[in-house]
């Protein structure tokens, strides 16, 4: 196997067992705080501890792979998750509990961005759309697949096994990535922004624990607001500070590039809306329509099918059309079948919910995949730890508001109409607020050039012939068009 195909599965590997890892839990929750003595709702303090831990530590993770290397730093991420996931098994209290859940925050933390700059710094730009297209798939299988995974290990095993199931998975990626991921380590790593990293911490952590229990109702509102604001406090000053140092540890000049821009900016407000749906969409299926967890996530699972079917096409299908034409169009379309959520009731087939789905799935996977990859198009390698931690600390920051937007509009539509007890009604105001959100996002893609992320994408590439062969009429008319081009701009 190419290393076009191999480091993106080495990858995909460990952000698959990452993603699972982090929806199947909330599936046996319920067996888990019964085994150690406790209440379903205190033990969702793992759930938030395992977000405030990532939130905490991505902003370090740019710098820990310039220093040590990204090969080995992904390897120990691996290897510290790994170990995060038995402590988990063998937790017999809360607190033990949450502590095992932080550390597997830690490695999670390194595993995401560190991961992409593996593969970033291994892969030729012109396959870069190919290689995210395969990473992309653990994030969106990964939360489709926890529900029914956990399910079936809680009914028919023990909860234990949840977290047993890694060790394996962890061991082949380290393996694998010792093996086969080149040793590349920065020549001249920065120096180490230590309170960049504490704003950065503190900002991140408090924004996004805030909008994190705003969803699980676990704190007064009153609360939930005072930790968003003191997080946005922090990151202002962090704002502040990183305009006066050479080495932040987030690099919003960065947002200068037009590519990146876009896919910070545009992609948030994407993943926002389409983040609430591994959310929104179970509550539906269980709580509105009496649904099993193993029978609701084998409906959810329907999306991971369209967006298996996605990998092989979206570099065709972004070389022939462009970027920005793709995202523009694809964004608005994948809103429709997240608001077509709305319209599921009771008496809706499963057939055809499963039929949306898989369709869905797949405009959605293509949009990822474009948005992952077009955000490192203009990115020039010195700064291409600093681009995965940015992004990396976006899309968290986009899930966690996704849940508590889709949280807040049921909850609002519940107070709306003086009930107490939840059902499949009050779901629809909130398909229909997070699409139009992520419909938004399609203004910030047009906003490109028209040749934006070319560098990726292969479209418009001036083909030099062989000297063995004379170019064909395509060829020359692709070579026309793109000097043409660089005329225009400079």
């Amino acid at each position: 196997m190419n290393k076009e195909r191999l480091i993106p599965l080495i990858v995909a590997t460990a952000l698959f067992m990452e993603n699972m890892d982090s929806t199947v839990i909330s599936t046996s929750l319920p067996a888990i705080a019964a085994d150690i003595g406790t209440s379903p709702l205190t033990l969702k303090l793992a759930i938030t501890s395992y977000l405030l831990s990532l939130a905490v530590f991505i902003p370090a993770s740019g710098w820990t792979a310039d220093r040590f290397g990204p090969r080995m730093v992904f390897s120990l991420a691996v290897g510290v998750f790994m170990a995060g996931s038995i402590g988990c098994a063998l937790s017999s209290s809360v607190t033990g509990f949450v502590i095992a859940r932080i550390v597997q925050g830690l490695g999670g933390a390194m595993m995401t961005p560190v991961g992409r700059l593996v593969l970033l710094r291994s892969i030729d730009k012109s396959a870069l759309v190919n290689a995210m297209a395969w990473v992309t798939v653990p994030a969106l299988v990964g939360p489709v697949l926890g529900p029914p995974l956990g399910g079936f290990i809680t009914t028919y095993l023990t909860w234990h096994w949840i977290f047993l199931i890694n060790i394996p998975i962890g061991l082949v990626g380290i393996v694998m990535a010792l093996r086969y991921i080149d040793p590349i380590k920065s020549e001249d790593p920065e120096r180490f922004d230590l309170y960049g990293l504490l704003l950065a911490g503190v900002g991140l952590g408090g924004i996004s624990f805030g909008l994190s229990v705003a969803g699980l109702n676990l704190l007064p509102w009153t609360v939930v607001i005072a930790l968003v604001g003191i997080g946005s406090i922090s990151m202002t000053l962090y704002v502040i500070h990183a305009r006066r140092t050479a080495s932040p540890v987030l690099d919003f000049a960065l947002l200068r590039l037009p590519t990146m821009r876009a896919s910070i900016i545009g992609g948030f407000l994407f993943r926002l809306g389409i983040g609430s749906l591994p959310f929104l969409l179970p509550l539906l299926l269980q709580v509105g329509f009496g649904l099993t967890p193993l029978n609701s996530g084998l409906v959810t699972f329907a999306s991971a099918a369209g967006a298996m079917g996605m990998k092989t096409l979206a570099a065709r299908i972004i070389r022939t059309f462009g970027f920005r034409s793709i995202m523009t169009v694809n964004a608005a379309v994948s809103s429709v079948f997240l608001a077509a959520c709305g319209l599921f009731t009771i008496q809706t087939p499963l057939l055809l919910i499963m039929i949306l789905l898989v369709v869905g799935g797949f405009f959605r996977s293509l949009q990822f995949t474009a948005i992952n990859t077009l955000a490192y198009a203009e990115v020039d390698p010195a700064r291409m730890s600093r681009a995965t931690t940015l992004v990396s600390v976006n899309q968290q920051l986009a899930v966690s508001a996704g849940v508590a937007v889709g949280a807040f509009c049921v909850e609002s539509t519940m107070w709306f109409h003086h009930a107490t007890e939840l059902n499949a009604s009050y779901f629809a105001p909130a398909f229909i607020v997070v699409s139009v959100i992520s419909t938004i996002s399609a203004y910030f893609f047009y906003e490109m050039p028209a040749d934006a992320g070319h560098q990726v994408s292969g479209r418009g590439v001036i083909v030099i012939p062989s000297p063995e062969r004379d170019a064909e009429p395509e060829e020359t008319a692709a070579t026309e068009t793109a000097n043409a081009r660089d005329q225009r701009l400079g």
